[in-house]
């Protein structure tokens, strides 16, 4: 019940604006040929932006792929995206979270920003599953 809550206080004080943008950046992604290796993962980032209570980010090899992805390639498109995205869209991330951390009420909030800029830095590689 607190999940149900705490994902419908998110969705409701920007979860929506922060899945949209994912949505779209991965759209815009997918119109270009080099942005193909990308596509996906904004798009599992803007899932798990709608509603990431009750959710958690993990390695794909820790849960046992072993796919192009969690590879040397997997590496290389990460540190591209580092450069070319990851490092604002985490910073704008982070900048939202010490906001929320003023707040008592917005700490959990907050650490959900957190792992959110965590994931914008590196998101190849990785994939979203509910908590155990």
């Amino acid at each position: 019940m607190i999940r149900l809550i705490l994902n419908l206080l998110w969705f409701v004080f920007g979860g929506w604006l922060s899945g949209l943008l994912w949505l779209f950046g991965g759209a815009v992604l997918a119109l270009t040929v080099v942005g193909l290796p990308w596509t996906f993962a904004a798009w599992r980032i803007a899932s798990y932006s709608f509603w990431p209570f009750g959710r958690e980010v993990v390695w794909r090899d820790e849960l046992g792929a072993h796919d192009v992805g969690t590879g040397p390639l997997g590496l290389v498109l990460n540190v591209i995206w580092f450069i070319f995205a990851g490092w604002y869209i985490a910073l704008s991330h982070l900048l939202i979270a010490v906001a929320e951390f003023i707040t008592i009420i917005g700490i959990p909030f907050a650490l959900k920003d957190l792992e959110l800029a965590k994931l914008a830095l590196a998101p190849i590689g990785r994939t979203i599953r509910d908590k155990p």
